[in-house]
């Protein structure tokens, strides 16, 4: 049925009112977006220090990675603990599905090895869809993505340090968005524990951990006293950048997409202008075949 020239009108105007708002989302997002990036430099050196002082002290220690049990790789493999971290909100694409398909990939492929699957959810939408799904979380943690602190990130290592020592959990695996750009975010999933599989004893080929030289000092306390304090702060540190990563690529996809709403609206605009010159023209055309039809009749 074709639309009246007023029923248009309000269309456009519903469109309109809807692109201011995806603007200002737009503008928000970026400016929260460029907050995330300094803290992000912020934290690099400091990780970048911790990660290099940890490798030092596994190298200078008489029992190396027996000395303490985060190092240390559990005998059996039946259990796995997946972390997965999202967002407390939508608008933002793909940014949460994304993540929830690969932890998904990621329990599948566990599962299909014989091993049972303890999920971590941050993130209110990570949360919500793993009890739709039937997987009721073992520990959510909601109400800090858009900025969160390090007492959240240590909050999550300590549940997380817990059960493993415990060997409720024979690995943990981290499942996030790496920010790469703001238009660019990728779907990580790194080994958190045992640390022995993660990137900690292959740092020293890493970019952003130059290697060095293995330094003559003499440590107090002892290496592998130091080593069981480290490795904690390490765990604390790896879980924190992935918040901060994640919050920032939150930010980026949320920016793009409503970006990608504007512009959409603005063609919607355009269509519906276009639709309601045409109705128009229509009308006043018909008018004038109208006024012809009643000249001709009354000649």
């Amino acid at each position: 049925m074709p639309q009246s020239q007023r029923d248009v009108r309000t269309r456009i105007a519903s469109v309109g009112n809807i692109q201011k708002i995806t603007r200002a989302m737009e503008m928000v997002a970026a400016a929260r977006l460029r907050r995330a990036e300094q803290r992000i430099a912020a934290l690099r050196p400091y990780a970048n220090a911790i990660a290099r002082m940890t490798r030092q002290a596994v190298d200078a220690g008489d029992s190396g990675v027996e000395s303490v049990p985060l190092l240390r790789k559990h005998d059996s493999q039946s259990q796995a603990g997946l972390l997965l971290i999202t967002g407390d909100r939508g608008l933002a694409g793909a940014f949460n599905s994304q993540i929830l398909r690969a932890g998904m990939r990621a329990g599948a492929e566990h599962e299909a090895d014989g091993m049972g699957i303890d999920w971590y959810a941050s993130g209110r939408r990570g949360v919500s869809s793993l009890n739709f799904r039937g997987r009721e979380p073992k520990a959510a943690y909601v109400g800090f993505s858009d900025r969160p602190a390090y007492a959240d990130a240590r909050r999550i290592a300590d549940d997380l340090i817990t059960a493993y020592i415990d060997a409720k959990v024979d690995r943990v695996e981290v499942i996030y968005n790496g920010y790469v750009s703001p238009l660019v975010q990728e779907v990580r999933r790194e080994v958190l524990l045992p640390l022995t599989a993660s990137s900690l004893l292959g740092a020293a080929t890493s970019a952003d951990v130059p290697a060095a030289p293995k330094p003559l000092v003499e440590y107090e306390p002892e290496p592998d006293e130091l080593l069981g304090r480290l490795v904690p702060d390490y765990v604390e540190i790896s879980i924190y950048r992935a918040l901060l990563e994640s919050t920032a690529s939150e930010h980026g996809a949320r920016m793009t997409a409503m970006r990608n709403a504007s512009q959409n609206a603005g063609e919607l605009i355009t269509d519906l202008t276009l639709q309601m010159n045409r109705a128009r023209q229509a009308e006043i055309t018909q008018e004038i075949l109208e006024v012809v039809a009643g000249a001709e009749g009354v000649g």
